[in-house]
């Protein structure tokens, strides 16, 4: 656990990262890390003097299962799940229904057979329960961009469609805060890139789209950028953007 900005959590592990806020109104989480994350949630909680049932709502930004594996067990627990209306089928349908509703542009194998290392990830995924964490009904969804005026401290959704056709960011203007999800990340293992990048196509459905979504970021200011994967960024948006752009598709 670490804390990148005032009143912000990242946890997870060196591979995968979601995030819990405070706000004077209650606790956010940004995506839902994986099963095993549980036990992590909890001591940070108890260490605030807080539970699982003092998190009002999970903004979700995308469906895949390293970022949706906690969202049950948040559901039940009172929280209210926030997704885009088109990932959200991956949350009622299970977390191997991904590649049915936003199938990758390309096969995992090429990567594997280039970096086999790079197998590390999904068998640690496996581990920890990604694979067999429960469907999520009754999602809460949106359809455009919009400020989410029932969520503490009122973030503002961003469609960034590529990823999967759903991925969104989360604009906590106020804060000066931007979580990306995995729209632009700082470190993608399968291709052994370490700086802001698009994901690869073994886990991108639609890898122009995500190139495309760079710019919607571009149109948007914080002091702060939060990924899916890889450390925070404090360079700037359009700085990060023009190196993903550089790196290209990979």
């Amino acid at each position: 656990m670490s804390r990148p900005a005032p009143g912000v959590h990242r946890l997870g592990d060196h591979g995968v990262n979601f995030y819990l806020i405070e706000d004077s109104d209650g606790l956010i989480l940004i995506d839902a890390g994986v099963p095993a994350d549980l036990g992590e949630l909890r001591a940070l909680l108890s260490g605030l003097g807080r539970s699982p049932a003092d998190i009002r709502a999970v903004l979700l930004t995308h469906g895949h299962l390293d970022h949706t594996g906690l969202a049950h067990a948040l559901q039940e627990a009172g929280a209210d799940i926030w997704i885009h209306e088109r990932d959200a089928a991956i949350l009622r349908d299970g977390p191997l229904s991904a590649n049915r509703h936003a199938k990758p542009a390309r096969s995992m194998l090429p990567y594997l057979l280039r970096r086999p290392s790079a197998i590390a990830l999904p068998l640690r995924l496996a581990r920890a329960g990604a694979f067999t964490a429960p469907a999520v009904r009754n999602a809460k969804v949106f359809d455009d961009d919009r400020v989410l005026d029932d969520v503490p401290g009122a973030p503002r959704a961003v469609m960034v469609p590529g990823h999967t056709p759903g991925s969104t960011a989360y604009l906590f203007a106020d804060r000066g805060l931007l979580f990306t999800g995995d729209a632009l990340v700082t470190v993608d293992g399968f291709v052994g890139r370490t700086g802001p990048a698009i994901v690869s196509r073994g886990f991108t459905h639609d890898s122009r789209a995500a190139l495309a979504s760079l710019d919607r970021l571009d149109e948007l200011t914080a002091g702060l950028l939060l990924p899916g994967h890889g450390e925070p960024f404090a360079d700037g948006i359009r700085t990060a953007t023009r190196q993903a752009r550089q790196f290209g598709v990979r």
